[in-house]
C-alpha cells in the first residue's frame, strides 16, 4: 500500500525486453542504499518488486510482466527518463496522500499542460470505461502521484499541480500526447462494481 506521496525520483538506465516481459532498471541511489531484495516499490504508480539491486552502483532492477506492460504506461520508458519512485509505506508513517494499492487501472494521454502562474494545470484523457470513477475533488494517482480532480468532464479531467510537486515528480518533463498511469480511488471502484452486479441482479 501507498500514499501518492513521492519520495524521489529515478532515472531510467534500461528497458530490456524478454520475450513478452520486461526488466527495468532504475539509479535511485538513495534508494538502492536503503532497500533490500523483494522490497516494494511504486514506480510511477506500479507497485514492483526489486528483483535485483547494487547499492554501491545506485540501481534497482525490476521484472515486468506481460500483464503489466499491456496495462501501464512503462513500456513507453526509455533510457533517461524520470520516474517517480514510492517505497511501501509502513505501520505507524504519516498518511499524507490517499490509499494507493499501486494497482494501476488504465494508461491514458495527456491532452494539456500549462502554467498559470506559478501553479501548473495538468488535463489527462479519461478512458471511457472509467468515467464513473472519477469526481469532481475526488482522489486520483497520475503517475503514482496522489492529486485531485479539480475539473471533470465527459472525456478528461485536469487536476492542478503545486511548485513542490512540479520540481520534486516527473512532470516536468512530460508533454502532450505522453501516456501517464492512471489509478482510481479503491472506495469508488468497490462502489461501481457493486452497482453494477446490482444491475445484472447478481447482488
Amino acid at each position: 500500500m501507498f500514499t501518492g506521496i513521492i519520495e524521489t525520483t529515478g532515472e531510467v538506465l534500461a528497458l530490456e525486453p524478454r520475450g513478452e516481459s520486461g526488466r527495468l532498471v532504475v539509479r535511485a541511489e538513495a534508494l538502492a542504499q536503503e532497500m533490500h531484495v523483494g522490497d516494494s516499490v511504486a514506480v510511477n504508480g506500479c507497485c514492483l518488486t526489486a528483483a535485483e539491486l547494487e547499492a554501491e552502483r545506485g540501481w534497482l532492477g525490476f521484472d515486468l510482466l506481460h500483464e503489466t506492460l499491456r496495462v501501464t504506461a512503462l513500456g513507453d520508458l526509455k533510457k533517461g527518463h524520470r520516474v517517480n519512485l514510492e517505497r511501501a509505506m509502513r505501520a505507524g508513517d504519516r498518511f499524507g496522500g490517499h490509499w494507493v494499492q499501486g494497482h494501476v487501472d488504465a494508461a491514458s494521454s495527456v491532452a494539456g499542460l500549462e502554467a498559470v502562474g506559478a501553479d501548473y494545470k495538468l488535463t489527462v484523457n479519461l478512458p471511457q470505461e472509467a468515467a464513473g470513477l472519477v469526481i469532481p475533488r475526488g482522489s486520483i494517482a497520475v503517475d503514482g502521484i496522489s492529486l485531485t480532480a479539480a475539473e471533470l468532464g465527459s472525456d478528461r479531467f485536469s487536476v492542478w499541480i503545486i511548485p513542490h510537486t512540479w520540481k520534486m515528480t516527473n512532470l516536468s518533463g512530460r508533454r502532450v500526447g505522453d501516456r501517464v498511469n492512471l489509478e482510481f480511488d479503491l472506495l469508488g471502484k468497490y462502489v461501481l462494481r457493486a452497482l453494477q452486479l446490482r444491475d445484472t441482479g447478481r447482488l
